[in-house]
């Protein structure tokens, strides 16, 4: 018998490579998809399109994750604090509204919980957060090429100067809800 609560969390953090990353080191994460959510342009839009700005999607990973196993308030925190919330359409120098930080909530539960979260970590952070909280909308998953992509490029420039940095800080402030390492 399955025991296991799985739920879906969809945010954005700048590139997906990066947030990607990040989540599939976390326990009790099931699964994590590189994809695009948020536009404006009917139809599944393609990387090319996404990087035009001009769709309105963000870079975006679907998560699913076992609830019995950790929280979506966890998710949350753990992607509030893996990347830079006060800035507006950029994370380093990757810049445009489909770098946007952005959190799609699919329930009003999860939607009052990322705004408990955003205002109680507000106070430590010197400039505003300017993550979104918008309702989900469709999830168009990414070619295949961007999906695992820290797993299968580490040795690739952007892997060991952005997404490193990344993982090292999730080590760092959330060694207690990574998956153990064998």
């Amino acid at each position: 018998m399955d025991h296991r609560n799985l739920q879906v969390a969809v945010v954005g953090g700048g590139c997906f490579w990066c947030t990607e990353a990040v989540f599939q080191e976390v326990k009790g994460i099931e699964k994590v998809v590189s994809g695009y959510s948020g536009g404006n342009v009917p139809g599944k839009p393609t990387y090319r399109e996404i990087c035009s700005g001009l769709t309105g999607h963000a870079e975006v990973i679907q998560i699913t994750f076992d609830a019995n196993v950790i929280t979506y308030e966890d998710i949350i925190i753990i992607f509030m604090t893996t990347h830079d919330p006060t800035t507006l359409n950029r994370q380093g120098a990757d810049r445009g509204t489909q770098y946007r930080s952005v959190i799609f909530y699919h329930s009003e539960e999860q939607k009052k919980i990322a705004e408990t979260i955003v205002n109680e970590l507000s106070k430590y952070y010197e400039d505003s957060i300017v993550t979104e909280i918008t309702e989900a909308t469709i999830f168009y998953e990414a070619e295949e090429e961007h999906q695992n992509y820290y797993r299968n490029n580490q040795q690739q420039g952007y892997c060991s100067f952005v997404i490193k940095p990344k993982l090292m800080k999730l080590r760092k402030l959330h060694a207690d809800k990574l998956k153990s390492i064998n």
